[in-house]
Formats: structure tokens, sequence, C-alpha cells
């Protein structure tokens, strides 16, 4: 299947052909393309149009189709589908991850009622359970689909087992093995299922492989749990119950989802965004995001000009001529220093003996980073006729500013991440307005030390 470009034309193509009800045409044209451009097409269409299209997918298909929905269009197809269409049409055709996270969305009521409406008594009892879970752990991430054998199956029963299991199965990442408690005690390898056994009343205990192997339980943060996979590569982790008991798996594309929800909340703040935007929201829904960071650059613009009040510069007018480049220098380098050490917890680099390797590198570098750009300045100062008192002050209150904004740029975030803080909320507006402020006092203080 080719990826297909969502674009006006075609989408416009598709809504022709709806306008004159081509059921076959629409059919052709969906049939030929993955879920998630189906789901992009959904998007941007109305909402006429794109009930039109949902309701000509086979279940399977839209149910997939579900998933890849924006969030306010999800929403709007809940709404509009009942809940035994629910129960029948979408869960029934997806995971019970995929599941509890669609249900999650709707009411306690809504909840109930779908719930009632599925058929499989098993799958109402997994959901139950990950709807328990808060979101963002490893609880509700994982899934209760998997293949499980016990030590003491014989070769045969075990494959018949295997098979009525991997039936609704897309993927199989891992065979788990259990013991007579129903501990996870390793993981059993097709290969070795197939080729090593000379008879089919082998034991799977003289064939598995026993290892110690990686595994988290539900409380674990997702956060944690992406860092983890992402750390030792793997395609799917085990969650056990703190006795050792198997009660699911986490698999790599979920761990995307949450890496990617993570990214986009950390870009939001470091922009100075309080809450998650998307571009379809309303007027309102921005403002409510952006105002908070712009009242707080406000309120530290305002700070600095009372820091500004404080020195009488009537004697030296040409110093105000040096603060934008002051402010710039002190926020860009904050910044900067902030964004590297936010980045460092965000994937785990920073351990707790490598901190103090990190402020010093940080130190060095503000060092190195002051040096250069104040000498820069005292040579540009001196050719366009600056006075040697006024060139020295800018030079010596950057490179300060430099150093100063480098080790609070790093300081501020190891302190909120200690307290279990998200660092990211240091960087951006927060450091940026800080830095202005104590910029502009030490470039004062050194003027009013050299100039008078």
């Amino acid at each position: 299947m080719n990826a297909q470009e969502i674009n006006k034309y075609f989408v416009n193509e598709i809504k022709e052909l709806i306008a004159a009800n081509a059921k076959d045409k629409v059919l052709d044209i969906l049939s030929a393309l993955h879920p998630v451009d189906i789901a992009e097409v959904l998007d941007v269409v109305d909402m006429h149009e794109a009930k039109y299209l949902y309701y000509l997918l086979e279940e399977e298909t839209a149910a997939e189709v579900l998933l890849h929905l924006e969030e306010d269009t999800r929403e709007r197809f809940l709404q509009a589908l009942s809940s035994k269409e629910i129960a029948e049409i979408i869960i029934d055709n997806i995971e019970s991850d995929d599941a509890a996270d669609v249900l999650a969305e709707m009411d306690e009521e809504k909840q109930e009622e779908v719930i009632s409406f599925i058929e499989d008594q098993e799958v109402a009892e997994n959901i139950v359970e990950l709807l328990s879970y808060d979101e963002d752990t490893a609880g509700g991430l994982m899934g209760k689909e998997m293949v499980v054998v016990e030590m003491n199956w014989s070769v045969a029963y075990c494959i018949r087992s295997m098979k009525r299991q991997a039936e609704g199965l897309d993927n199989i990442f891992s065979v788990y093995v259990l013991d007579e408690k129903e501990q996870l005690v390793g993981t059993l390898s097709l290969r070795k299922l197939l080729f090593s056994t000379t008879s089919a009343h082998d034991k799977i205990a003289d064939i598995y492989t026993p290892v110690d192997m990686i595994w988290v339980e539900p409380s674990v943060k997702a956060e944690e749990v992406a860092t983890i996979m992402q750390k030792y590569d793997l395609a799917v982790l085990p969650v056990l119950s703190k006795e050792g008991k198997l009660m699911g798996r986490i698999t790599f594309d979920d761990v995307m989802d949450v890496m990617q929800e993570e990214a986009e909340k950390d870009y939001q703040m470091i922009s100075g965004l309080t809450e998650e935007v998307e571009s379809t929201d309303s007027v309102w829904g921005h403002t409510r995001a952006r105002l908070p960071w712009l009242l707080i650059g406000m309120l530290g613009g305002l700070a600095s000009a009372q820091v500004i009040g404080l020195f009488d510069i009537e004697d030296n007018v040409k110093m105000a001529m040096f603060i934008p480049l002051v402010m710039a220098m002190g926020g860009n380098v904050g910044v900067q220093s902030s964004s590297i050490i936010v980045q460092g917890l965000a994937n785990g680099s920073f351990k707790e003996l490598s901190i103090a390797k990190s402020v010093i590198k940080e130190l060095g570098v503000g060092l190195v980073n002051g040096f250069i750009c104040s000498v820069l300045v005292f040579g540009i100062c001196y050719l366009f006729g600056i006075s040697l008192a006024l060139a020295m002050t800018v030079s010596i209150a950057l490179f300060t500013v430099i150093i100063i904004a480098a080790m609070f740029g790093t300081f501020i975030p190891l302190t909120l991440n200690k307290f279990n803080v998200d660092p990211a909320v240091a960087t951006g507006p927060f450091i940026t307005t800080t830095n202005d402020i104590f910029g502009i006092f030490i470039y004062f203080v050194i003027g009013q030390m050299l100039l008078s």
C-alpha cells in the first residue's frame, strides 16, 4: 500500500463523491487507504461527511480508524454512536489497552453502559481492571493480550493453547512462561519449541529460557517506562505485581505515544504554554494557554523597569543603548543551559554522580562564551568610538551576566527536579524574565562603579 498524500484536491474529490452518493467509488478509494490516512480524511471533512465515510468501513477498520482520529473528532464520534455500537464496532475489535483509553474519554455512566454490552466477560473484566489505573502509569499503558504458557505443560498442549491465545493478536512479541504459582520465570523461544524437542510429551520446563527479566510494577510512571524501554531497546515490557505475578505487557507503540506526548508537553512549556493546545481550539482556548506566561513576562518587564529606576543614568544616557544586549544575552544563555539540563533529565542521561560534572561543564562553557562575547563587544565598542569606560562596563557586565545566567539555567531545573517538579517549567519565559532582572541589575551596578 503506497502512502497517500491527503491534500485538498484528494479531499474535495471524496466530498464530491459523497455529495453524489457514489458509495462504490468511495469504498474503492477507502479500501486503498491505510486507517491512519482515513482518519486524516475524517478529521478535515465535516461531521456529516465523516459519519457517511465511517459507516462504510468494515468493523475492524472502523475501530482502528477511531484510534487515530484527533481527540475532538473522536469525542464527537463517540457521542454520536450508541453504547451498543461502541461495544460491538469498536471495543470488540481493538486490544484491551486501546479499549480502556477509548472508554477513559467517556463519563462513568457511559462507560458502564458500554461495558454492559461487551459479550466476552473476560474482556470486560480486563478493561475494568485497566480503567482502575492512572493513565500515566504502567498499569494504564499495559494490555492484557499475551501468549502465556506454564512450565508443567507438555509441548503438544502448549502448541494447542498458543494457537487459541494467538487468534486475536496482531503480533506475538514474547511467549511468557509461568510456574505453578503463576509467577513469571522466563520466556519460550518458538525456535526451541519447534526444533529442540524430541517428543510432544516433553515439558516446557525442559526447553524454556529462564531469564532475569526487566519488568515494572503497575504503579511505575509512564515516563519511567518509556526511559526503561528505550535504554534496554525493548519491544515489549512485562508488568508484574509485587508478588511477581504477570499482569500484562506494554508494547513499544504505546511507549512511542508517551514519548511524543511528553515531548509535545515539554515543548509547550518551554514555549510558554500552560496547557496543551491544538490548532482547532477556540480563541479562548489559545488565550487561556498563553496568557499566564505573558503576564509573568509583563511583570518581569515591570520589575526590570523598576530596577533601571533605582539607578541614575542621566549622567550617562549611552548606557541605555546596551540594555537590550545585556537582557538578550542573559536570557539566551539561560535558556540554552536549562534546555541542555532538561533534556538530560528527560532522557535519563544525568545520574547523581554526573550532576557535579554537568554543573562544572556549564560553568566552563559560560566562562569561554562570556570571554569571547565580552572581548568582541569591547572591540566593536572601541571601533564605534564608544568611551573606554563604557566599553569596559558593557564587556565586564556581559561576561558576568553570561556566567550567572549559565549557572542559573543549570541550577533551577536541577533544583525543581530534586523536589519532583517538572524541570521544563524552568525554561523559556521564566528563566528569560528572571535573567533580564538580574542582568539589568548587574549591568547598572558595574556601570555605577566604573562610570561614576
